[in-house]
């Protein structure tokens, strides 16, 4: 396994949507493993594949308490089932060190495939959605910086810059 490289905001690579997963194989199998890795490395409790430069459908999530039950996601869509909207400080590992509150619905239903291509679905609500919801929002090339103002989104994405210059 390896560590993979995370964007950073405002790379335009972020904006890419990401293609379905066709192909289930060795390297599918190898690029999840190294996404679990690179999440557990960033302590991280999600991470979509265009995070890290690969425009396919896939995520990985990891919300229990010890960090021991990764999750993966492929080709993944919800529904809402409960309208009521849950707030929650989401920070990201493409944005870091910026946490702002985001509104998202609070119980979802997941359709997706796992690591074998095989179809599941299940209910999620609390962070799990939260999670879901803002990993699926990457793959469809949004940011969470994207539902805050356009005066917080720039001063976030101003500090991002200062420091990429500062470490280039």
């Amino acid at each position: 396994m390896s560590l993979l490289t995370i964007l950073e905001f405002p790379d335009p690579r972020l904006r890419t949507k990401a293609q379905p997963v066709t192909e289930f194989d060795s390297a599918l199998s190898s690029l999840i493993d190294d996404m679990i890795e690179t999440m557990y490395q960033a302590q991280g409790i999600g991470l979509a594949a265009t995070q890290v430069n690969v425009h396919q459908r896939l995520l990985v999530i990891d919300v229990s308490e010890n960090h021991d039950t990764p999750q993966v996601f492929i080709n993944p869509t919800f529904t809402i089932v409960d309208e009521e909207l849950n707030d929650y400080d989401e920070g990201c590992l493409s944005v870091p060190g910026f946490y702002e509150t985001v509104s998202r619905p609070r119980k979802i239903h997941v359709t997706a495939q796992d690591r074998n291509g095989e179809t599941f679905e299940l209910e999620a609500e609390g962070i799990l959605a939260t999670c879901i919801q803002h990993e699926i929002d990457h793959l469809d090339g949004k940011l969470f910086v994207d539902y805050l103002s356009n005066l917080k989104r720039q001063r976030i994405r101003s500090k991002l810059e200062k420091e990429h210059r500062k470490s280039a």
